[in-house]
């Protein structure tokens, strides 16, 4: 039997995330776990618990967890036949152009 492993993770200190491909009908879809490591006298085990000062980096990891799943989706690597996935309506905004104005001559008096 062959053991499942994501396609990609991120750590900070002692928070984790890991990033799993789903086959569906629709095309290749994402889900994040997040857990934290901590140090028992057995060795080193995992929960999905997080106290107050693990909450920053839970934030950090998941927004660059999302940052990697929107990557993959914007470079192509996802099937193109995928229809209704969460990504299609987030949308970049527009860049605000400006147009400079030609700085009028002045005379020093």
């Amino acid at each position: 039997m062959s053991e499942t492993r994501p396609v990609h993770e991120i750590r900070l200190g002692r928070v984790k995330a890991a990033i799993w491909r789903n086959e569906t009908k629709n095309g290749n879809m994402h889900n994040v776990t997040i857990q934290r490591l901590y140090k028992t006298d057995d060795g080193w085990a995992t929960t999905t618990s997080f106290g107050r000062e693990d909450l920053p980096l839970v934030a950090k990891v998941a927004d660059m967890a999302h940052t990697w799943i929107y990557q993959q989706h914007a470079n192509g690597e996802e099937a193109q036949s995928a229809t209704n996935h969460p990504l299609d309506s987030i949308r970049r905004p527009k860049e605000k152009t400006t147009r400079r104005r030609k700085a009028k001559a002045t005379t020093p008096f």
